[in-house]
């Protein structure tokens, strides 16, 4: 007797290539699934999403390359659906030509529960962020969505192109660039003008975004000039023309600039999220791990006798969170340090207090220890009890300067950082080899020493001679360059904000 079926697939629509653009129903479902099973043109970005033991089962295709057959994903479908709660994570939306309605019949002949989360398809989403609205009505009232994937040799073709030739609309083409010639053909032989605008989208939604246009007399040519391959959409219509006002996305001040993030995985979303806004197409190569200290016996120790301290000074983001877990850790919050003054390094260290209800009394115009050092009223740190909760490993000038002014010093380690592992080290190589990267971005003195060490197998030091770097303070580069490595820039205002308007900064001045 078999057993009784308990999984449930749902079939998720992942957008167009933009993570944003996921339902919230779609991504709560990421969070929450058994086993994930992703196409090519699912972003790899919401996989993060997941839950660490999650199943990750990679079954998409590339340029006709298959990882895995369709009638391979269905029966692994049906596996994996009679027990497991399943995503399957498909680029666009599910039902819109992306086999879904196939996958759903094969999982109802199997018994298996599943629901259909839609997506937003490409055929809309790529033309908006191109500047090019499907409908206007100045300009048209019909669309029409077509596969541009049929053979030119098929005799049964299920496109009515006299039909689409005919319609006074926008017309839609999905995964057609390889047969580009043949649809431009097919609409002129039944009576499309030659002089119908046409555009042609890549990887729409994205920071490799790349869009040409013409009509359909010579699209075809100026497509293979840009050297547009798929993934790509093709619409048809007097609606294009709109793209010089609309054009949006692609005018940002860092479109298309590749740029290499070098910070933990869990800290590179804020400075991940601040380029991509700004169009930047951003590659995560994390160098450091945030780690627990070898022991949290003087943190513990602390804990026990802050109403003894009169100050606190937090010299980091991570400092910050690392203190309160550990305070929540023994059962207190916040008011333990009731009696205590509160000292911030900088305003994102400050601002990460205030998610404590912590409201910092000095925050130095300068965002390093010699700042800080002249901010402190030297009269209240003579014969004062300070706490420095930071780094295991980290400059020394803070507390031997506090010291020599008269103040008796508690340093406690609450974290340390170490190297990661450097998957992907290859490929990064790779890339900085070949002049693909705009910028590599240090955020840490540590996250320079890192990279260096890792990426000593596939050449050190010398993957950076030809690629600009920037930094986010005068320390890390002094590091940086300490190695042998030239800084481009280095922010002014010592914080990812800054990090990120330095870069800016840099190529709106090329302009």
């Amino acid at each position: 007797m078999s057993k009784a079926i308990t999984g449930k697939v749902y079939l998720v629509g992942a957008g167009p290539g933009d993570p944003g653009l996921i339902t919230v129903k779609g991504l709560d479902l990421i969070a929450q699934a058994d086993c994930i099973i992703y196409d090519y043109l699912a972003n790899e970005a919401l996989l993060s999403h997941a839950r660490p033991n999650a199943e990750k089962i990679y079954v998409g295709k590339q340029g006709g390359r298959h990882s895995m057959s369709q009638e391979e994903i269905n029966r692994l479908l049906v596996e994996k659906g009679r027990y497991l709660k399943v995503v399957r994570l498909k680029g666009g939306d599910p039902f819109v030509f992306g086999r879904g309605g196939e996958e759903a019949e094969v999982l109802k002949e199997a018994g298996i529960p599943f629901e259909v989360v839609p997506g937003v398809t490409s055929a809309v989403a790529a033309p908006a962020y191109a500047g090019i609205p499907l409908s206007h009505r100045d300009f048209t009232a019909s669309i029409a969505f077509v596969t541009g994937h049929e053979r030119e040799d098929r005799q049964d073709s299920k496109v009515n192109w006299k039909a689409l030739a005919e319609l006074k609309g926008t017309l839609a083409f999905f995964m057609g660039v390889k047969n580009l010639p043949y649809i431009v053909d097919r609409l002129i032989h039944y009576g499309a003008p030659k002089d119908t605008p046409v555009a042609v989208i890549r990887w729409g939604t994205t920071p490799r975004q790349k869009s040409v246009t013409g009509t359909l007399g010579d699209i075809v040519e100026r497509v293979k000039e840009a050297g547009i391959t798929p993934p790509a959409i093709i619409v048809v219509g007097s609606v294009v023309t709109l793209r010089d006002r609309l054009n949006w996305f692609e005018t940002r001040p860092l479109f298309g600039k590749r740029i290499i993030i070098t910070r933990t995985r869990t800290q590179a979303s804020e400075l991940r999220r601040e380029l991509e806004a700004l169009g930047a197409d951003c590659i995560e190569f994390p160098t450091i791990e945030i780690i627990d200290p070898p022991s949290w016996d003087a943190v513990d120790e602390a804990c026990k006798n802050l109403e003894s301290y009169d100050w606190v000074i937090f010299t980091s983001v991570n400092g910050v969170d690392r203190f309160f877990d550990r305070l929540l850790y023994h059962g207190l919050d916040g008011r333990a340090l009731g009696k205590c003054r509160i000292a911030a390094i900088g305003p994102a260290t400050a601002r990460r207090l205030q998610n404590y209800f912590i409201r910092a009394d000095v925050i130095p115009d300068g965002y390093r220890a010699e700042e800080l050092i002249k901010a402190l009223p030297e009269e209240q740190i003579k014969r004062a009890k300070v706490l420095i909760p930071r780094a295991l490993v980290a400059r020394d000038l803070l507390p031997e300067t506090l010291k020599d002014m008269g103040a008796h010093v508690d340093v406690v380690p609450v974290y340390q950082t170490v190297r990661a592992s450097g998957e992907r080290a290859r490929e990064t190589a790779e890339m900085l080899k070949e002049g693909s990267i705009d910028f590599i971005t240090f955020t840490s003195s540590s996250t320079v020493t890192n990279f260096v060490s890792i990426m000593e197998p596939w050449g050190g030091v010398s993957l950076l001679r030809d690629v600009k770097v920037a930094s986010i303070g005068p320390i890390t580069t002094e590091t940086a360059h300490s190695l042998g490595i030239k800084v481009t820039i280095t922010a002014r205002e010592y914080t990812i904000r800054g990090l990120v308007e330095a870069i800016t900064e840099f190529f709106t001045a090329r302009v």
